[in-house]
C-alpha cells in the first residue's frame, strides 16, 4: 500500500503542467547562460568560426555555434561577382610558407627568417619570428579600416612520416610558434584563425608527406574562409557564420508592441483578481472579467512563446549547426521511438475503422518520424525522402477522410464550422508570419491543408447538399457523390495539365500573397499542391466507399472481431503487404527525385491503403493502439510548425544549441522544450478559438469585420492590391 501511494505521487507531479514550468525556467537559464557568454566572449559568430569547432562525421566540420553554407564554384563566383557589383574590392592575399603555398607564396619575403627548417628549429629563429611579428604590429592597425587580417596558426605535423631534411620541424617547436603569434595578436585588429589548426590535427594522418596537409583539409579550410568573407552578402540561410542577422521590419515592432501589451495586460487583470476586486462586481461583470482574464493570459503566453521564436531564429543569441546525416544518427532514433510507442499500447473501447484513438496514433507516429527526418537531414536519401513523402500524404488524406466522414454523416455546413477549422489549422502561422517576417507559404503544409479544406467544404456544400441521410432517402445522392468527384477530378487535372491557367488563378490579387514566397515565385506552392494534387481525393472516396460497405454490410466494425472472415482477411492482408513492399521498391530503384516525385501523385494511395488495411482488418489489432503515440498525434500540427524555429534553426536548415559541443544532450533538451511549447500553444490555440470563433452568428460577423479591418492595411501596405 505504501508503495501504491508513493507511486500516485510521484506520477501526481509527473505531467505536462510541471514538464512546461520545468522547459520555462530552462529557457530562462539558458537565456542567462548565453548572456554571460556574450558578454564574456562575445557574439561575434566569425570568431567562433575561426577560432573553434569539431568533427562530428568523417570529412566533416563543425565550426563552434554557427552554420556553414557549402559553398560550390558557382556560388562562389556569384559571391565575388555580387561584392564587386555593389563596390566591394576582391582582393585577396595569401602570405606564408609552402604550406599555404596552395593558396600563395608570398609573405615571406617581408619575415624571412622564420622558417623553422631553414634555422634548425634554433632559439634564435623563435626570438627573430617574435621581434619581426612585432614589428608589422603598426602595418596591421593601419589595415585595420580598409582590410580583415588573418593570422593562419601553424598547423601540427605528423613527425613520424617527414624526411630527414624536415626532421627540425616539431610539433613543440609548432606549439612555441603558435604561442608566440597568439601572444603577439591577442589584443591586435589581425584575427588568429586556430580552427584551421583542429582541421589540420583531425586530419592528420591523411598528410602525403607529413608536413602539408592533406586535399582534404585544404577543401573545410577554403570553406571556411568563403563563408566568412561571403555569408554576409549572400542569401543563404544555411550560412550564419559572419552573417548578421536581418533587421526588424515596421510590422515587426508593431506585432511586438501588441504582443507586449497583452502582456501587461494580463499581469493587470492577475492583480486585480489576486485582490479580490472582482468579488464587488456584478455576476455578468464577474463572467465578463474572469473571461478577460483567461483571453490576456492565454494571449500573453503566446506572446512571451513569439518572443522566444525570434530570439531562437531571428539573432544570434542562442546558436545554431548544420545538419549532419548518418544512417545511426536516422535509424537509431526511429528505432528508439518505435520502442517507446510499441511499450505504451492498450487496449480502445472503440471499434470503427480509423476511429479517433488510431488515427491520433497514426499522426503521432508519423509525426516523429517526421521530425527524426528534418533534424538529421535525411532528405538526401531518396528511399527515406520518398516514404516522408508519403507519411505527408497520409496527413491529406486523413484530412479528406476526416471531414468527410463528418459532412457527410453530420451535414452541418455552418460557417461557425468553417471559421473554427480555419482558425485552428492557421493561428500559429499567421502570428509566425507576422513575428519571424516569413510569407504564408513559408508554413507549407498549413496552407495547403487549408485549401484543401476549402475546396472539400465547397464540394460538399455546393448544391445539391449530400448527406447520409438525404442518400437514405434517395439513393441516386450516391450517384451525385460520385459525379462530384469526377468533377473535383477533372478540375484538379485541368489545373495540372495547364501550368498557365494554375497561375493566372493563384496570382490573382488580392489572394496571390498567400501562394508565393518571399521572392514573388509560385513555384513552391505548385510543386507541393501538384505533389499531393490526388490525396484529399483519395482519402474523401475511401470514406465514401467506407460508408456503402457500412451500408450494405460488406464489412461491420461495430465489434471487436476482424472486417472480413478469416480467408478473405488472410488475402486482403497479404494484398496489403504486397502494396507497402511495392512502393518500398519503387522508391528504392527510382533514379531521382524528378522522377519519383511525377509519379508519387499517382502511386501515394497505394501505402496508405495498404497500412489502413492491415492496421484494421484483424480486430485484435483495430482495438489496440499507442497512447504514446496519440499523445503526440493530438499536438502533431504544433509539432509540425513549432519545430521550423526553436528546435530546428535558421529556418529549418540547422539545428538550435542551447547547449555547445554537447550534440546528444543538446537535442535531449531542446526536444523537451520544443514539445512543451507545442503543447501549450495546442492549449491556448484551444482556448482563444472559443473567443475567436463563437457559436452565436452575430459575434461571429462581428470578429469576421474585426478580422478583416486588421489584416486589410497590412496587405494594402504589402501590395496585396497593386
Amino acid at each position: 500500500m505504501a508503495d501504491r501511494s508513493s507511486t500516485r505521487e510521484i506520477t501526481h507531479y509527473l505531467n505536462v503542467e510541471n514538464a512546461k514550468i520545468i522547459a520555462f525556467l530552462m529557457v530562462a537559464g539558458f537565456v542567462m547562460y548565453h548572456s554571460i557568454i556574450h558578454l564574456k566572449y562575445g557574439n561575434d559568430s566569425c570568431k567562433w568560426l575561426m577560432s573553434d569547432g569539431r568533427f562530428p562525421g568523417y570529412h566533416t566540420w563543425q565550426p563552434y555555434g554557427c552554420m556553414t553554407h557549402k559553398y560550390t564554384k558557382s556560388d562562389a563566383r556569384m559571391c565575388m561577382h555580387y561584392l564587386s557589383y555593389w563596390g566591394g574590392r576582391n582582393h585577396i592575399v595569401f602570405l606564408g610558407d609552402s604550406r599555404i603555398r596552395q593558396l600563395y607564396f608570398d609573405f615571406v619575403n617581408l619575415i624571412n627568417r622564420w622558417s623553422i627548417k631553414l634555422n634548425n628549429g634554433s632559439k634564435e629563429a623563435l626570438n627573430n619570428f617574435e621581434v619581426n611579428l612585432t614589428t608589422i604590429q603598426p602595418l596591421i592597425k593601419k589595415l585595420k579600416d580598409s582590410t580583415k587580417v588573418l593570422w593562419l596558426l601553424q598547423d601540427p605535423v605528423d613527425e613520424l612520416k617527414l624526411n630527414v631534411n624536415r626532421s627540425a620541424i616539431t610539433n613543440e617547436q609548432i606549439d612555441d610558434y603558435n604561442k608566440v603569434s597568439i601572444d603577439i595578436l591577442e589584443n591586435s585588429p589581425a584575427m588568429v584563425w586556430s580552427s584551421s589548426r583542429l582541421v589540420a590535427q583531425g586530419m592528420k594522418k591523411e598528410s602525403p608527406d607529413g608536413l602539408h596537409i592533406s586535399q582534404s583539409a585544404l577543401e573545410l579550410d577554403s570553406q571556411i574562409l568563403i563563408n566568412m568573407y561571403c555569408n554576409n552578402d549572400m542569401n543563404h540561410n544555411d550560412g550564419t557564420c559572419c552573417n548578421t542577422p536581418e533587421t526588424t521590419t515596421p510590422l515587426q515592432i508593431v506585432t511586438f508592441s501588441v504582443l507586449l501589451v497583452c502582456i501587461v495586460s494580463a499581469i493587470a487583470l492577475f492583480l486585480v483578481l489576486s485582490r479580490l476586486m472582482v468579488c464587488f462586481l456584478l455576476h455578468s461583470s464577474m463572467i465578463y472579467t474572469e473571461n478577460a482574464s483567461e483571453i490576456f493570459t492565454s494571449l500573453a503566453k503566446l506572446a512571451i512563446i513569439m518572443f522566444y521564436f525570434y530570439l531562437c531564429d531571428r539573432t544570434n543569441f542562442f546558436m545554431k549547426e548544420n545538419k549532419y546525416y548518418t544512417h545511426v544518427n536516422f535509424f537509431l532514433p526511429f528505432a528508439y521511438v518505435m520502442i517507446l510507442g510499441f511499450f505504451f499500447t492498450e487496449n480502445t473501447e472503440q471499434t470503427a475503422l480509423l476511429h479517433r484513438d488510431q488515427t491520433d496514433e497514426w499522426k503521432g507516429w508519423m509525426q516523429l518520424v517526421i521530425l527524426i527526418y528534418h533534424l538529421t537531414g535525411a532528405s538526401k536519401v531518396l528511399p527515406i525522402y520518398m516514404h516522408i513523402r508519403v507519411l505527408v500524404s497520409s496527413y491529406l488524406f486523413l484530412t479528406g477522410f476526416g471531414h468527410f466522414t463528418y459532412f457527410w454523416t453530420k451535414g452541418e455546413y455552418s460557417l461557425f464550422r468553417f471559421c473554427q477549422v480555419l482558425f485552428r489549422l492557421n493561428l500559429l502561422v499567421i502570428c509566425l508570419c507576422f513575428v519571424m517576417n516569413r510569407p504564408y507559404q513559408f508554413y507549407y503544409f498549413v496552407p495547403l491543408v487549408s485549401y484543401w479544406f476549402l475546396i472539400m467544404y465547397i464540394t460538399m456544400a455546393i448544391w445539391p447538399h449530400l448527406t447520409k441521410t438525404s442518400a437514405e432517402t434517395n439513393t441516386l445522392h450516391y450517384i451525385y457523390m460520385i459525379v462530384k468527384f469526377i468533377i473535383l477530378a477533372t478540375c484538379i487535372c485541368l489545373f495540372y495539365l495547364s501550368e498557365v491557367f494554375f497561375e493566372k488563378v493563384f496570382l490573382t490579387r488580392p489572394f496571390k500573397g498567400l501562394f508565393v514566397t518571399s521572392d514573388d515565385s509560385i513555384h513552391e506552392w505548385r510543386f507541393r499542391w501538384q505533389l499531393d494534387r490526388f490525396s484529399v481525393l483519395y482519402g474523401m472516396i475511401f470514406a465514401f466507399a467506407h460508408q456503402l460497405l457500412l451500408k450494405y454490410k460488406i464489412v461491420s466494425d461495430t465489434s471487436t472481431g476482424d472486417l472480413f472472415s478469416k480467408p478473405i482477411s488472410t488475402i486482403v492482408m497479404a494484398i496489403g503487404v504486397a502494396g507497402i513492399a511495392g512502393y518500398t521498391i519503387f522508391s528504392c530503384f527510382c533514379r531521382n527525385k524528378l522522377e519519383c516525385n511525377e509519379f508519387h501523385s499517382y502511386l501515394t494511395f497505394l501505402p496508405i491503403i495498404s497500412y489502413i488495411v492491415l492496421r484494421n482488418v484483424p480486430g485484435w489489432l483495430r482495438t489496440r493502439y499507442s497512447s504514446f503515440f496519440a499523445w503526440f498525434g493530438r499536438i502533431s500540427l504544433e509539432l509540425f510548425i513549432v519545430q521550423y524555429h526553436i528546435w530546428l534553426a535558421a529556418d529549418t536548415h540547422g539545428v538550435l544549441v542551447l547547449i555547445p559541443s554537447y550534440p546528444v544532450l543538446n537535442v535531449i533538451i531542446t526536444s523537451f522544450i520544443f514539445i512543451c511549447v507545442s503543447h501549450e500553444m495546442s492549449k491556448i490555440t484551444n482556448v482563444l478559438v472559443k473567443y475567436a470563433v463563437p457559436s452565436d452568428w452575430k459575434s461571429l460577423l462581428r470578429n469576421l469585420i474585426l478580422f478583416i479591418a486588421i489584416l486589410l492595411p497590412i496587405g494594402i501596405t504589402n501590395g496585396m492590391f497593386s
